[in-house]
């Protein structure tokens, strides 16, 4: 597994070098807001799909990931993330790392304070950091992307150790915040332990319906332990995995409030090498209703039927998300050529023609009706389309395919 995740980010830093028009590297952009909330100037990391194709950026929607710890885990997730969703295994998203400036600040729900409150898991007293890093998040950086960059509705929260003890609390304290949640490793000792105690009475009247959440578990035990072992443990050295453990218990008893709860333990993994490969597990996880499941030679000897399979799955996926997803283009595209290469006629230009519908500003997809229709021998057609696309965005493979109908 981690040979593929290395694989993954290698392939992702070499689509960015291969991307760019000059010597530099560019995966992101830095934003820099002036929070009113904290009082301070506040640094993002962000990553929108497709930002060297100016075309493609500006008219495509995108949901978003908020990442704490951004910096630490920007480059890793921006490469699964981009991988993962060209290969249609979840969707592409926007990716926003969050710089911090005072890490236990703005991670800590409470100070350990005797005045936090068991029944909502507020703080009250002497910190008020978490809380106002919360309302950061909702009402001046979400605001922010949402209103700067094309996003969809759908949001998710990826935190580590401390960061995932400010997704642990934002999911029990405000759910709607986000759709999904991944926690890794989360630290859930010391200020943790109060979240921790109240997280039975708070799992158990909450609705989670509409939320997903995946828990990564690192293996922080001495070697003489295991999961078995370390349960009725007492030493200092085991009570990190304990709290994740108990806090894993009280999610899997609270069934009640319909939460998509998932976990997963890593036996080979610490709790600094944890991140990466849970994030990858969590993206598989979440979104396992994402992925088109049909056989190849189904595909190979497309029909109406089957594209009625595909139509169906996005539609499907479109209720799950919460916003309309498309049939991707590429895919589209891809199938129309295959369909049109094996003389499926009809479904090749079903396939062409709904990637017009769905996408009708992109230069691309006309080129491909007028590949269609100039196999088919109709040149007036063809001609159109190849104009179409034209109109939209000069190609010299087009204008030369163009030409070449003209002097024939």
């Amino acid at each position: 597994m981690k040979q593929i995740l290395l694989l993954l980010i290698f392939a992702a830093i070499s689509f960015y070098c291969n991307a760019q028009t000059n010597s530099k590297i560019t995966v992101g952009v830095i934003e820099t807001i002036q929070s009113k909330i904290l009082d301070e100037k506040r640094d993002c990391w962000v990553y929108v799909p497709h930002s060297d194709q100016k075309e493609k950026q500006s008219k495509q929607r995108y949901p978003v990931v908020y990442l704490l710890d951004g910096d630490e885990h920007f480059y890793s997730l921006v490469g699964l993330t981009n991988h993962l969703g060209k290969n249609a295994i979840c969707p592409e998203m926007i990716i926003v790392g969050i710089v911090n400036t005072n890490r236990t600040r703005d991670l800590t729900p409470s100070h350990g304070n005797t005045d936090f409150d068991i029944k909502d898991g507020s703080k009250k007293g002497d910190n008020e950091g978490g809380d106002k890093f919360m309302a950061f998040l909702e009402n001046e950086l979400m605001p922010y992307i949402d209103a700067k960059y094309t996003t969809e509705p759908y949001k998710m929260l990826i935190g580590h150790s401390l960061g995932g003890l400010t997704v642990m609390n934002t999911l029990m304290r405000r759910p709607d915040l986000f759709n999904s949640y991944v926690a890794i490793d989360p630290a859930m000792l010391d200020d943790g332990k109060f979240l921790l105690q109240a997280s039975k009475s708070l799992l158990s009247t909450k609705d989670l319906s509409r939320n997903s959440l995946f828990l990564g578990i690192a293996n922080t035990m001495e070697p003489r332990m295991d999961t078995i072992k370390v349960k009725t443990d007492t030493d200092r050295s085991t009570a990190h995995i304990r709290a994740i453990m108990e806090l894993s218990k009280n999610l899997a008893d609270n069934t009640q409030n319909h939460l998509n709860y998932n976990y997963k333990y890593y036996n080979e993994e610490s709790h600094n090498t944890i991140p990466l490969i849970a994030a990858y597990d969590a993206l598989h996880t979440i979104f396992n209703f994402y992925e088109l499941k049909i056989p190849r030679s189904e595909l190979m000897g497309m029909n109406m039927e089957t594209i009625a399979k595909i139509t169906g799955h996005y539609e499907t996926v479109s209720k799950q998300l919460g916003y309309s997803v498309k049939v991707p283009q590429p895919m589209a595209n891809n199938l129309g050529y295959l369909s049109l290469k094996t003389q499926h006629l009809e479904e090749a230009e079903f396939l062409f023609k709904l990637n017009c519908a769905n996408f009708p500003e992109s230069a691309d997809v006309y080129d491909s009706l007028g590949d269609f229709y100039a196999a088919k021998g109709d040149k007036n057609k063809a001609s159109d389309n190849y104009s179409k696309s034209l109109s939209i965005s000069e190609i010299a493979a087009t204008r030369q395919k163009l030409e070449s109908l003209q002097i024939k």
